[in-house]
């Protein structure tokens, strides 16, 4: 007999709960973004340089929050469903700090990119939640992938953008592979368990660095790249769905 019957039980609310506190700050992180797309780029003349001004006063409160939320993370080490408020809260001030200097530094192109980013980083909370490790890590890589292409297709011309978005992309390969070496030599206990089938981790490596590479050549090739991206995380979600049933 298991010596504690219900630890999946409890695992699984554990889950569950910590999927609704970040979901909530998704959404929370998303309204604020509406409010900006309508009273900041979209606003009147007043509006948009009143919220210039404002959007230190959040980047100010968002680095407030996260060390809040990083401190009540190692306080409440020892308690999981508590660390997972602190992880919530250190998620969502990263959030308003980074996204609010950002979105003065850019404008309305931060505001498109961090409108892609929140409801990916949302699904991608819920997935590493209940799915399987190799199945998260594989579809982590496969999102930021679709994410980087997106950008090189929007600034892959641009006169100053161009390079920087250029640079990461390579960075963003070399990571990619990294990723499999370090899985390859066990090197990612935290992450993926001894018995992890690696097959997904290296295929979503491989196709995210040759899609990165088809991106790197035009923005067409980067927008073809991002439909057989697109197919292949509908089918490994779909695979890994029907699997947890």
């Amino acid at each position: 007999m298991a010596k504690n019957p219900n630890g999946k039980s409890m695992k699984r609310d554990n889950s569950l709960y910590g999927a609704t506190i970040f979901f909530f700050a998704a959404c929370l992180a998303e309204f604020y973004l509406l409010i900006l797309r309508r009273d900041y780029i979209h606003g009147t003349a007043e509006n948009t340089l009143a919220w210039y001004d404002r959007l230190l006063v959040f980047a100010g409160l968002g680095a407030a929050v996260l060390v809040l939320g990083a401190v009540l993370s190692v306080l409440w080490k020892t308690d999981e469903r508590r660390r997972l408020i602190g992880w919530g809260l250190t998620g969502l001030g990263a959030f308003f700090a980074c996204g609010s200097v950002l979105i003065r530094l850019y404008f309305e192109s931060a505001v498109v990119l961090l409108s892609v980013v929140v409801p990916v980083l949302m699904v991608l909370t819920i997935i590493w939640s209940f799915y399987d490790r190799e199945c998260s890590v594989a579809m982590t890589a496969l999102s930021g992938t679709l994410i980087l292409l997106w950008v090189c297709r929007r600034l892959f011309n641009h006169l100053t953008r161009g390079v920087p978005v250029k640079v990461l992309a390579v960075a963003y390969v070399l990571a990619l592979l990294g990723l499999c070496w370090l899985a390859k030599n066990k090197k990612l206990g935290k992450l993926l368990p001894p018995d992890a089938d690696l097959a997904p981790v290296y295929a979503a490596a491989g196709l995210s660095a040759a899609a990165v590479a088809l991106g790197l050549l035009s923005a067409a090739a980067a927008y073809y790249a991002m439909w057989g991206l697109g197919i292949v995380v509908f089918a490994l979600a779909v695979y890994y769905t029907v699997k947890q049933l």
